[in-house]
This record gives C-alpha cells, structure tokens and sequence, in this order.
C-alpha cells in the first residue's frame, strides 16, 4: 500500500556493547542507539524504533505501522 513503509534493523557488536541503527525504507532517515550486549534485543529495537519516531515526527513522512511490524534485522 502506497505510503507504508518499513523499518530496517541493523546490530554492531561494539566491544561490551551494541550499536542498533534503525532505518526507515521510504525516506532513508537513520537514527543509532547504543546498549550494553547483554541486552534483550527487542529492547533495543523498541528503543531505536522510538527515536526513530520521534525523528520522523519533524518531517511530512508517513507514520510507521501502529502495530510494530514491519520491521527487518539486518
């Protein structure tokens, strides 16, 4: 459907820690968070996709998917 997009997972191992980028497939906006490598991965997504939101928020993009789908982890 025209207007949806997707949001793209990415995780770095960084010594004792984790870089997770996320992605938004239709405007290509990325934002990072960094969290210790133990943590619960759907943590970290959940954290990165909340700032990606709040990024998106200043621009005339398209919401995200209400339901937290959609998105891929690289």
């Amino acid at each position: 459907m025209a207007g949806e997009r997707e949001v793209y997972f990415e995780f770095v191992a960084l010594g004792n820690a984790v870089r997770v980028s996320a992605i938004c497939s239709v405007t290509g906006v990325e934002v990072q968070v960094i969290g210790p490598l133990g943590a619960a991965r759907h943590d970290l997504e959940r954290l990165a996709l909340r700032k990606l939101e709040r990024r998106l928020a200043d621009t005339d993009a398209p919401p995200l998917p209400a339901d937290g789908r959609g998105g891929f982890s690289v």
